[in-house]
């Protein structure tokens, strides 16, 4: 394997099965493309750093592996669920081989899951688990390649407990709502508050944003002066977290925790506003989410949770 493609694979350890199989489409059996197979891979927000740096990894993996077309697309903001299906509708126009999607809905986005599948097109779902009720009902079997949301958000929110202790007060800011990723992290994050003793005081959404969660947090601290910390369930909303708790003078007294340890993250854990965020490795889920839609193209079954690592960073471990 070329440098560059093992140092992805590796970051990410993950153990898959498959077995052989033909292709198939509305019931028939179909040959794999001829050529190099076309993928395309629909993220969520490029605004969000966690997006630019999966997307930046698949582009390094496709060209240290050779062989492979990548079109690689997003959305303005993590809102715009429409945005992303009329972007895997135009993979499908585009007569790709495969999807490689991280879903901005947990839902809306089985439909044109459904649409691909019928035109042909191997999907691999990323980051964020289709809802599995939904897949169920429109007959749809799709691997999932992601990390284990909720254990990552509970190791982030233990490091919580053990900086401020229990009995003190807290504050989780969730993501969309309807996003299986953002759920599993709050309920991570409560199976900690549970565990360490901690009190939780208030759960909102900021929508994955960092200007909601400045103004979200800002209200409720204003109405919770005695809170103590802080669950984002993103970098992005700690960033504005961290600003909401300068702006009124709490920054001795709240630590944040969070998830996705995106580059801006780091001076903030050093300086210790932030007490520990989540590792999921996005170039890695990027990377083997493309290597099983070409297995798939080219005629291999792959089915299941593919499992992908996560790891707690703190001032310690960032570097």
């Amino acid at each position: 394997m070329p440098r560059k493609a093992s140092v992805i694979a590796a970051a990410a350890a993950v153990a898959f099965t498959a077995a052989a199989c033909g292709q198939e489409s509305n019931g028939l059996t179909v040959p794999p493309p001829s050529g190099d197979p076309k993928v395309c891979l629909v993220m969520k927000s490029l605004a969000n750093e966690f997006f630019k740096t999966m997307q930046k990894g698949a582009q390094e993996h496709v060209e240290a592996q050779g062989g492979i077309k990548l079109i690689a697309s997003g959305i303005p903001n993590e809102t715009d669920v429409d945005g992303q299906v009329a972007e895997v509708e135009k993979c499908v126009t585009q007569r790709v081989d495969a999807i490689v999607l991280a879903p901005a809905d947990s839902t809306a986005l089985v439909a044109s899951v459904r649409k691909a599948v019928d035109a042909g097109i191997k999907v691999v779902n990323i980051d964020v688990e289709l809802e599995p009720g939904a897949l169920r009902q429109a007959g749809l079997d799709v691997p999932f390649v992601g990390p284990d949301n909720r254990e990552g958000a509970r190791q982030a929110g233990m490091e919580l407990g053990k900086a401020i202790g229990a009995r003190s007060k807290v504050i989780i800011l969730e993501g969309i709502p309807g996003a299986a990723n953002g759920e599993l992290r709050v309920k991570g994050f409560k199976d900690a508050v549970q565990q360490s003793g901690m009190v939780l005081t208030a759960s909102r959404t900021a929508n994955w944003e960092t200007d909601q969660a400045h103004s979200v947090l800002g209200a409720l601290l204003t109405a919770n002066p005695d809170v103590k910390g802080v669950l984002a369930a993103n970098d992005s909303m700690a960033l504005g977290a961290v600003k909401a708790i300068e702006e009124q003078n709490l920054a001795s007294k709240i630590k944040v925790v969070s998830f996705d340890n995106i580059p801006a993250i780091k001076p903030l854990l050093l300086n210790g506003s932030v007490v520990a965020t989540v590792e999921q490795f996005a170039s890695a889920q990027a990377a083997r989410g493309i290597d099983q839609a070409v297995r798939m193209v080219k005629g291999e079954k792959v089915t299941g949770w593919q499992k992908t690592p996560v790891e707690v960073k703190t001032k310690s471990n960032v570097g």
